[in-house]
């Protein structure tokens, strides 16, 4: 059966003077795309095989170097060991890859030595495939920590894997779990935290909007304000203005340093009663009438 060559410089979309970190790049874009977890058309888990073997080849500068060398016309130059086909019976080392990466990189060590009649044969070896996944964690279980599960598949194996949170992980963090891919290989696990309605996350520290009265900005004092360990007491200088930030320290997320964390920012709001009484209208009356405050005046 004729082998066909396989363009991974067009499956991957780059040029083939393209650089490693373009490359690199490229592949996590339709990786993403394509991944059998996200997308259901037909055809996609295909294209995610190939995704991944024109990585494997573009991504090793010997083996880009050996399949530039080739060129579309390779079968003119390259013979593998007449023995190849039959080798294979002992079963797949060759990671799901198609017949022209095998027959060009083989599911073999391609490591040379002579047998009694002086010719080169070869020596099996399974292959191994580092693989990279995103896992979604709420907030709060940034600050509970244990352990998760996760789920994970290459398109031919699926495992389900139990992982420890570390302390002091952030949006963006990876985690490393040696020989835990399907295939054998290292999986790499970036975490991602969800979006949080109350609060606004910046590495380690953490913003969230409170909105005051407009004379508890003017007179001060203490006011409570929710934290993801619990409510605390905050004091609210007398003055504050919209939209000024005011900090509570080591209230953000925890870092790796035991006893250390980030910071809490609390971005005040003044809000403005839309109805009021009229006893409350004749105060705010009153209170401007004697008020020598004139905000256009401090521009």
């Amino acid at each position: 059966m004729k082998v066909s060559y396989k363009d991974y410089y067009k499956i991957l979309g780059v040029e083939s003077n393209a650089t490693a970190d373009q490359i690199r790049k490229a592949y996590r874009k339709l990786a993403k795309k394509y991944h059998p977890d996200v997308n259901k058309e037909a055809g996609a888990e295909q294209r995610y095989k190939d995704i991944n073997e024109a990585y494997e080849v573009l991504k090793d500068p010997a083996k880009r170097q050996k399949y530039d060398t080739l060129g579309e016309n390779w079968e003119q130059d390259f013979a593998p060991h007449p023995g190849w086909q039959d080798m294979r019976g002992g079963g797949d080392f060759g990671g799901g890859f198609s017949d022209f990466f095998k027959t060009i990189f083989g599911s073999f060590n391609m490591g040379r030595f002579n047998d009694n009649e002086g010719e080169p044969i070869f020596t099996s070896r399974p292959r191994t495939r580092d693989q990279e996944v995103s896992m979604s964690i709420p907030l709060e279980d940034i600050f509970s920590g244990g352990t998760k599960t996760i789920n994970i598949s290459d398109g031919q194996r699926s495992k389900t894997l139990n992982v420890n949170l570390p302390r002091g992980i952030t949006d963006g963090s990876r985690i490393k779990l040696s020989g835990k891919a399907p295939s054998g290989g290292d999986l790499h696990i970036i975490i991602r935290i969800l979006q949080n309605s109350k609060y606004e996350i910046n590495g380690n520290d953490l913003i969230k909007n409170l909105k005051v009265a407009p004379w508890e900005a003017v007179t001060g004092g203490n006011i409570s304000v929710e934290t993801p360990t619990g409510d605390v007491k905050m004091k609210l200088p007398a003055g504050t203005q919209n939209g000024q930030k005011l900090r509570l320290k080591g209230k953000g997320l925890p870092k790796r340093a035991e006893n250390d964390s980030g910071d809490l920012y609390v971005k005040i709001e003044i809000a403005v009663p839309q109805k009021i009484s009229d006893k409350e209208k004749e105060l705010w009356e009153a209170l401007a009438r004697t008020s020598s405050f004139d905000p256009r005046a401090e521009n």
